[in-house]
């Protein structure tokens, strides 16, 4: 531990992280769903079938679940930092003194 470190910066420091790097996964799990969904929707528009909306909507059903475990389950210049810097200021307003 450094100097001005206390068990408490440390364990905010651990948790925002593991937050901010579960909210990140979030979302880039919904851009390859966006992108993914929007190449078979062009497969399936080609072929006069509209077959797309199958994987769409089984995969829509993970990114639901994978996103409320993220947002409903944890409490509270790059993606990441911004995401990790505002968990910091949501646990030290909330965290016990």
């Amino acid at each position: 531990m450094q100097p001005h470190t206390t068990p408490l910066t440390v364990d905010l420091e651990r948790l925002a992280r593991k937050r901010a790097g579960a909210k990140l996964g979030w979302y880039l799990h919904a851009c390859v769903y966006v992108l993914v969904n929007l190449f078979l929707a062009y497969l399936s528009s080609r072929h006069s079938t509209h077959w797309a909306i199958f994987p769409a909507l089984g995969w829509g059903l993970g990114l639901l679940i994978h996103g409320a475990a993220v947002w409903i389950a944890l409490p509270g210049g790059s993606l990441h930092g911004q995401l990790l810097e505002r968990e910091r200021a949501a646990l030290r307003r909330h965290w016990p003194r």
